[in-house]
């Protein structure tokens, strides 16, 4: 006698297969598109450090006529609040401030994440800056940070001290 179909346990092992594979696909989707709001940050701070290394560079004339190297002025978090689990567009008149001109830097995309820029006002070896970059990716009043630490050098160069990431999928 000829065997036609499948039997219901055939049938139902291929169904868990499936899911299995697709429990297993969307864990792994979720930890990518995590990862890609994430270098938002990383990307930014990049672009921060590379401002604030070329401002070091510069000699800076202070208002004793001494010539010194330092970094830029702390500024205010842009946005003034953390975007929470969406991007949030930042209007450009919020990258005018001294800091953010200083530091060539400026986002013209939506954006997950607030930024800030902070420095100790300091010159040569003893000037230092933090910049940071906060975020709320999921939404539940939990915020991530990336916060980036460089400081001046013997040499006149930036140099990057830190960077520390903190609850990075938040």
């Amino acid at each position: 006698m000829h065997r036609r179909g499948f039997t219901i346990i055939e049938v139902m092992m291929v169904v868990v297969i499936l899911g299995v594979i697709a429990a297993l696909a969307t864990v792994g989707i979720s930890g990518y598109l995590r990862h890609a709001k994430t270098a938002e940050a990383t990307r930014a701070l990049g672009n921060m450090e590379a401002g604030a290394r070329t401002q070091f560079n510069k000699v800076t004339v202070v208002s004793d006529g001494s010539m010194v190297h330092t970094f830029c002025p702390s500024g205010p978090m842009t946005p003034t609040t953390v975007p929470k689990a969406e991007k949030r567009k930042v209007d450009t008149t919020a990258w005018m401030d001294e800091t953010w001109k200083c530091l060539l830097f400026s986002l013209n995309d939506p954006q997950y994440y607030a930024y800030q820029f902070v420095s100790n006002g300091s010159y040569g070896t003893a000037a230092r800056y933090t910049a940071t970059a906060f975020g709320d990716l999921d939404g539940d009043n939990t915020t991530s940070s990336f916060q980036l630490i460089g400081r001046g050098s013997q040499g006149g160069e930036a140099e990057r001290e830190n960077l520390t990431i903190t609850l990075e999928d938040e």
